[in-house]
């Protein structure tokens, strides 16, 4: 098949998405999640007696999920899992594909430094020394391993690039069908816990404490101190859009734009006249050929940080002026804690899953708005709206952040999304 190369005088064919796995701490699923978060319900537990630590850390509660094999990164099975899950949802016949043509970009992830302490200590099973020693340290060994499963030789893609990597990931494989070195593509991202991300975070004094760990997060509040780690991954099914026609595909919704972004700043902290933040926003839906006011919900970073939640209030509100008045914003790690590389993945299907169902998922405990993230941030309870536009943000440590642009798919309300189920 001859690659399709991009007119730079046309704009380029949409990129839709069809499938969408999801799994994190309030769900094993896609629909268990998007159902628990419509609900306000925290997947944030107590972990005790992790050394070094205090007697008690807030975490998103880990995801049960048993390995394939003894030694098994948990990151790379979690990406696994909902590969298959966003495969099947796209139902795609694999057979039918042409492998040459279908991407991967799966974000990197950290080693496992207990196994391999184990292992030199002689104490692990002895199947488990048959584990490469790659597959526990190299940082892409979940994109090889999901993409030589399913069989797929395009493009792919690895990067390494803190809170904003699924999303960077997305941008990265919707560029690579823009291209035309591919017409689909599986992008998405994966965390697993991992005492030494847990520790780096403690150095920092950013980790929260509270006394109900399902109060700890609280994004856009008054008494917030910081963030809770979790685990989860999502993963997407992009298509060009005549390809996903031709096979008469389902779709969620488009990418309408995107933009990647960097803050000269500092390594961990924030510009606070949030220009390049502004800048982003601006740009991205400048790419999508929106205005402000045709948003109808952000799913902002919003870590519950002091610094961040100003930050990014200020952002959106120099970038959208008086249309941010009007716009639902929230904050999902309220519930399922920050799931770092995993996050932009996963709060981007909560956001098509959002945009499917016209309802804007709550930011819990916000009991005491901060005066100075004054947007509507919708409080404690989710909120059915209109909406065919809406935007995710990812703003991560190094400087690096991204955003993507959605539009509701027409015909996604026949797909029968959560609400119409319940209704029917």
């Amino acid at each position: 098949m001859t690659p399709r190369l991009t007119d730079p005088r046309r704009r380029p064919e949409p990129i839709v998405i069809t499938g969408i796995g999801l799994i994190a701490s309030v769900g094993d699923d896609r629909e268990s999640v998007w159902r628990a978060v419509r609900q306000g319900q925290s997947g944030v537990r107590c972990l005790r007696g992790l050394p070094g630590f205090p007697s008690s850390l807030s975490i998103g509660a880990p995801v049960f999920l048993p390995p394939e094999f003894p030694g098994q990164l948990k990151s790379v099975a979690l990406n696994l899992r909902v590969a298959e899950e966003a495969l099947a949802d796209a139902r795609l016949d694999l057979v039918q594909i042409d492998p040459h043509r279908f991407g991967c970009a799966i974000s990197g992830h950290m080693g496992d430094t207990g196994w391999f302490d184990e292992r030199r200590r002689h104490l692990v099973a002895p199947e488990a020394r048959d584990v490469p020693w790659w597959h526990q340290w190299f940082p892409n060994t979940a994109c090889s391993t999901v993409a030589n499963r399913f069989g797929l030789a395009g493009p792919r893609l690895c990067h390494s690039t803190a809170c904003a990597s699924g999303l960077i990931e997305v941008l990265s494989a919707a560029r690579s069908i823009h291209d035309g070195q591919c017409d689909l593509a599986l992008a998405g991202s994966a965390e697993a816990f991992h005492p030494l991300f847990a520790a780096g975070f403690q150095a920092m004094r950013v980790l929260a404490h509270h006394d109900d760990p399902r109060q700890a997060s609280r994004p856009f509040d008054s008494g917030r101190n910081g963030f809770v780690m979790g685990e989860g991954a999502a993963m997407f099914v992009l298509e060009r859009l005549s390809h996903a026609r031709r096979r008469g595909a389902r779709i969620y919704a488009e990418i309408a734009g995107g933009k990647m972004q960097a803050e000269a700043h500092h390594v961990t902290g924030l510009d606070a006249e949030s220009d390049a933040l502004a800048y982003l926003i601006r740009h991205t839906l400048r790419d999508a050929r929106l205005s402000p006011s045709d948003l109808g919900y952000i799913n902002a970073h919003g870590t519950g940080t002091q610094q961040n939640d100003v930050v990014e209030t200020r952002g959106i509100r120099r970038a959208l002026g008086r249309a941010a008045d009007r716009i639902c914003v929230s904050s999902t790690k309220s519930m399922l804690g920050h799931l770092v590389n995993a996050a932009g993945s996963v709060e981007l299907a909560i956001t098509v899953l959002a945009l499917r169902d016209g309802f804007a998922p709550p930011t819990v405990n916000l009991t005491d708005p901060d005066p100075e993230c004054d947007l509507d941030c919708i409080p404690l309870i989710g909120r059915r709206t209109t909406m065919e536009h809406a935007l995710k943000i990812s703003v991560a440590f190094g400087g690096h952040m991204a955003a993507i642009a959605l539009r509701r798919w027409p015909e996604a309300a026949s797909q029968l999304g959560y609400l119409e189920r319940r209704a029917a």
